[in-house]
């Protein structure tokens, strides 16, 4: 919506644009506004398409998800509080739909190009070492695919969409010392699974 706002003086009128918060649009939504959904749409559809994309690593399943999510929006929005975040719900829709994705399909793809670089240390390679970085993308590939599925899913949320243990817990409905220990154990599994070979790159430890 737009709104008007006088300066102190006798200046001009300035034009402020000011976006409806969430609670808004879902309180609009319970009364049986589309137009808030819409509003939804348009600001989160982005968050969802990229969070499936990275998770099924499927295009136009990362499109499906989107649309049976924001299908649930609206068909849940009874129960949805206006005065609690929405992108936690919609992560934790986001991630059940993709899950079900996976498991039906039974696959699970990454986004290697966005995580390489995170979940290994930022030493540069050395001239010499240039022509091995495909070798070492496929055993970062390799790793990842051996990973349990739970590990794999907070290592997107994670590094990819680089949410906080807090926020993971919450969309995943678990302890954050459940979260903790996932990546904890990701992480071993990912420096015991690409050290097993010569050169392998080092997976960085830090928590945020």
């Amino acid at each position: 919506m737009e709104k008007y706002r006088a300066s102190a003086s006798a200046g001009p009128i300035s034009e402020v644009s000011e976006e409806p918060a969430d609670g808004e649009l879902v309180a609009r939504l319970k009364a049986g506004d589309l137009e808030a959904l819409g509003a939804l749409y348009a600001r989160y559809k982005t968050l969802v398409y990229r969070t499936a994309l990275a998770i099924t690593r499927d295009p136009q399943a990362a499109e499906d998800i989107v649309q049976d999510c924001f299908l649930r929006v609206h068909a849940y929005a009874s129960t949805i509080d206006p005065a609690l975040p929405l992108k936690p719900w919609l992560y934790r829709v986001t991630v059940n739909l993709s899950y079900t994705w996976a498991s039906q399909h039974n696959r699970w793809r990454l986004p290697l190009e966005s995580l390489v670089d995170q979940l290994v240390s930022s030493a540069r390679f050395s001239p010499e070492h240039v022509a091995e970085e495909g070798d070492q993308e496929r055993a970062i590939r390799e790793a990842i695919d051996r990973l349990a599925f739970g590990q794999r899913v907070v290592v997107v949320l994670y590094y990819l969409n680089e949410l906080s243990l807090k926020e993971i817990a919450d969309i995943l409905d678990c302890p954050v010392g459940t979260v903790k220990s996932r990546l904890h154990y990701a992480r071993d599994n990912l420096r015991r699974y690409l050290t097993a070979g010569t050169g392998a790159a080092e997976v960085a430890y830090e928590y945020t």
